[in-house]
């Protein structure tokens, strides 16, 4: 079991840090993007919509 467990947290320390830090790159980016304020104005306004 010691051996597994050290292999998995070598793992998570190199490959899962870069994972997490590409996917909040990748949202930040997301967010940024040019067009980006209009969808959020209109998704921020669906609650009060009324139907």
């Amino acid at each position: 079991m010691e051996p597994d467990y050290h292999a998995m947290r070598a793992f998570a320390d190199t490959w899962g840090l870069l994972a997490m830090a590409l996917f909040f790159l990748g949202v930040v980016g997301f967010v940024l993007r040019p067009g980006a304020r209009r969808s959020a104005d209109e998704a921020a306004a669906i609650p009060l919509k009324e139907d």
